[in-house]
């Protein structure tokens, strides 16, 4: 039978740190909600996984990895085995390094984000207990797609209307054989950014849902988010970023559709976890050659302070030093991926923030009733859009061709759905 546990800590930093996702010199003024880190173990016989849910922006993927192998020897699982999600509020310190938005702060990253995450797993491991699953899904409006168009039909950030966003919310209730909550799981996609470029600790609006949910079930909630790359919070001044007064109105609006989730749940039974483990590989472009590169980086006189003129910069430099060094370009990308599976409800993590459209594709084409895509999870690559919206250029599409020396191929999308399908028939 599958037992599960789950345990939670908080990780909120110091006041005065650096706050991730906006310019390099936003800083926190006050607390106000704390953040969480949410460990949830499965275990069947000799399958087990770990799923956390830490409130930060996100995780860089070689920092991700250090924490995941730490975890990995504190509790006796591999490192392989443990999921680590962030779920993208921009209220929260810096645990990634970015080119022009910071380096990992490795104060709150030893004194406080390792050592708590650590201290929950160790609980949620010793908290197993035979358990039965619930789930359901409801449509939810909480999100809009922020790629804006404006008259000149170029992408701003903003809401419009006529994007793709995934509008199912799914609510998984696990609880013991009493009938006792054992955690509950909200699944949805949607940029933690209502509380805007603020200065204040925050989990955004996602921290009101939770709280509303744990007050009314009684039961230890996680958020893990989903395709968020092109969906931002649906706020009622028309863009997706406000200050704490729309993190506490889009919260509520959270809250009510996730208990209407949950209400809606017929039925709780016992269920059997299966984990696939494989290699994803995703194509390069051909790299720009020597000249283009020079020519690029001749436009600016010198290197820019931040975010994504600083990024393209850099890469220009590190294209020159490849072909001075005499380097192979790499051809593909690679990273470690495990899918696990909650009888029908499949678990899919995402190294980067992934566009809607991905995730819509990849639910109609699996097999798993409830197929959950989760964004920003065991590290992150920047974006990662739909072919379809490269031509429209915008943040996002800037973000992700300017990422690394060598820019994924424009079909990335069904790549990674492909790749991921591959992995989800071993576990059938």
């Amino acid at each position: 039978m599958l037992k599960v546990g789950a345990a939670q800590a908080v990780i909120t930093p110091k006041i005065g740190c650096q706050l991730f996702g906006y310019t390099y010199d936003t800083f926190s003024e006050s607390v106000n909600d704390d953040l969480t880190a949410t460990a949830i173990t499965f275990i069947d016989g000799e399958k087990k996984i770990l799923a956390v849910s830490a409130t930060v922006c996100e995780i860089s993927t070689d920092f991700a990895l250090e924490v995941r192998e730490k975890v990995a020897e504190a509790i006796g699982f591999d490192f392989s085995d443990i999921m680590l999600s962030a779920t993208h509020t921009h209220s929260g310190p810096v645990t990634a390094t970015m080119e022009g938005w910071g380096v990992v702060d490795r104060d709150y990253a030893d004194n406080i984000f390792i050592p708590n995450i650590i201290k929950a797993a160790v609980e949620a491991v010793e908290n197993v207990k035979p358990a039965k699953v619930g789930v359901s899904v409801v449509q939810s409006q909480v999100g809009v797609n922020r790629r804006q168009l404006n008259r000149e039909n170029f992408v701003d950030f903003g809401q419009n209307p006529w994007g793709l966003y995934d509008p199912n919310m799914t609510f998984i209730a696990i609880k013991d054989e009493d009938g006792k909550g054992i955690v509950n799981i909200i699944h949805y996609g949607a940029h933690c950014t209502a509380a805007g470029r603020n200065h204040e600790i925050s989990r955004d609006w996602a921290g009101i849902m939770i709280d509303c949910l744990e007050r009314e079930t009684g039961t230890l909630t996680a958020f893990f988010n989903g395709a968020e790359g092109d969906v931002g919070p649906r706020l009622s001044n028309g863009c997706t970023t406000g200050d704490m007064r729309y993190v506490r109105e889009l919260g509520g609006i959270a809250a009510l559709d996730a208990m209407n989730a949950y209400r809606s749940i017929k039925e709780f039974r016992p269920m059997e976890l299966k984990v696939a483990k494989d290699k994803v590989s995703l194509p390069y472009k051909k790299p720009l050659s020597y000249e283009d590169a020079k020519a690029e980086l001749s436009k600016y006189p010198e290197k820019p302070p931040h975010n994504c003129e600083r990024m393209q910069y850099v890469m220009m430099e590190e294209i020159l030093e490849y072909y001075n060094s005499g380097k192979e370009f790499p051809t593909h990308k690679e990273f470690d991926q495990t899918v696990f599976a909650i009888g029908d409800i499949v678990f899919v993590p995402f190294p980067f923030e992934f566009f809607s459209e991905i995730s819509l594709r990849l639910r109609d084409y699996s097999k798993y009733q409830y197929t959950l895509g989760i964004g920003c999870a065991n590290g992150v690559n920047a974006y990662l859009p739909s072919q379809s919206e490269l031509c429209r250029g915008g943040y996002e599409v800037f973000m992700f061709l300017y990422n690394g020396v060598t820019t994924l191929a424009d079909d990335s999308d069904i790549n990674i759905i492909n790749e991921n399908l591959r992995i989800m028939e071993n576990l059938k």
